[in-house]
């Protein structure tokens, strides 16, 4: 079929797709093995390995941290994934989730970059282990982490969590806010830890700081979390000294805590504030609008495209790029004047 397609010979096809380029000019080398590649075909003993690179589909892999999933309502990441899925295909490139950290073993990265293999690089979504991202660079020294930091080891982009939580506090004091508290979600992680000192800095920039009796740490940064979390202080909310604005580690918590809060017979804003240190397309899909500050992950995602098609940022084994996206603050009707 390839022949008859191409007007070529049946032993020039069969020679091409076994690997050998003697006597067969690049350009015929070339059309057959993208007609092959794009037709799908794959007898038995074709080696791909053998095949132009740019013949072959061409891959942005991504990995997920641990605890990280998609579908997840309202997650961070798969805006993030939009917007990189996005900048991929402008650029003539598909992406493939692999999996996530904990799904993944020496094995099955063997399997994905194995001979012949059109990944490009490896995005990862999140902070991962050491070890992993150890086992990770055996197979690629291409890795661009997300939302995360890993010195020494891999580029990374990340949102100007400073800038984000000053944004908020500058918001809140305007607004009359006073005693602020903190819903910290995936404790443990540079993000949340990042996000923390942020945000004690901006109120220390303010005369301002955090009540440790209104400051709740969870492992999660989900919705569920938010409720939880807020719902371990609503009984104190007749005290004098409870918050009259809180400070959430993303948008779910946020959501998750409003719920608490209107449960509990609160009204939101008019009782208590609510702001995310965090910003997506989520924030003005729900009611109230949350009130949030951060970088736009359609950009980030966007941005960590590019950085992988880069050619500039080399094989990853000496040099690496940190790039810092600016944030903005978005407000929306979770925050109002304090009572």
């Amino acid at each position: 079929m390839i022949a008859r397609e191409l007007g070529v010979s049946q032993a020039l096809v069969s020679l091409t797709l076994n690997g050998q380029r003697e006597r067969i000019s690049p350009d015929t080398y070339k059309r057959i093995w993208d007609y092959a590649i794009q037709a799908g075909y794959r007898p038995k003993g074709i080696k791909i390995e053998d095949s132009p690179a740019e013949s072959r589909t061409r891959q942005i892999a991504v990995i997920l941290r641990a605890g990280v999933q998609v579908h997840t309502q309202g997650s961070y990441f798969s805006h993030v994934m939009q917007g990189l899925n996005s900048a991929a295909l402008d650029s003539g490139f598909t992406t493939a989730v692999l999996g996530s950290e904990h799904s993944l073993n020496d094995a099955k990265l063997t399997q994905f970059f194995g001979p012949g293999h059109a990944i490009k690089g490896v995005i990862l979504m999140g902070q991962v282990e050491e070890d992993f991202l150890h086992m990770l660079r055996r197979h690629t020294r291409r890795i661009v982490a997300v939302s995360a930091r890993h010195a020494g080891l891999c580029h990374s982009i990340i949102g100007n969590e400073h800038e984000a939580l000053t944004s908020i506090v500058d918001h809140l004091a305007d607004l009359g806010h006073q005693r602020i508290g903190w819903l910290g979600g995936n404790v443990g992680l540079l993000r949340h830890e990042t996000r923390l000192v942020g945000l004690k800095n901006a109120l220390q920039a303010k005369g301002l700081s955090l009540d440790p009796r209104y400051t709740v740490l969870r492992h999660e940064g989900d919705r569920a979390e938010g409720n939880e979390a807020m719902l371990s202080v609503v009984n104190l909310a007749r005290r004098k000294d409870f918050p009259t604005a809180f400070v959430t580690y993303n948008i779910s918590m946020a959501i998750g805590a409003i719920r608490a809060l209107q449960h509990a017979g609160k009204h939101v804003p008019a009782d208590c504030s609510m702001a995310a240190a965090d910003f997506s397309g989520t924030a003005s899909a729900v009611t109230p609008r949350v009130t949030a500050a951060g970088c736009d992950p359609l950009d980030l995602g966007g941005r960590a495209a590019s950085m992988m098609m880069n050619e500039d940022i080399g094989d990853g084994s000496s040099v690496f790029s940190d790039l810092v996206l600016a944030s903005r603050l978005y407000v929306g009707d979770s925050t109002g004047p304090a009572r």
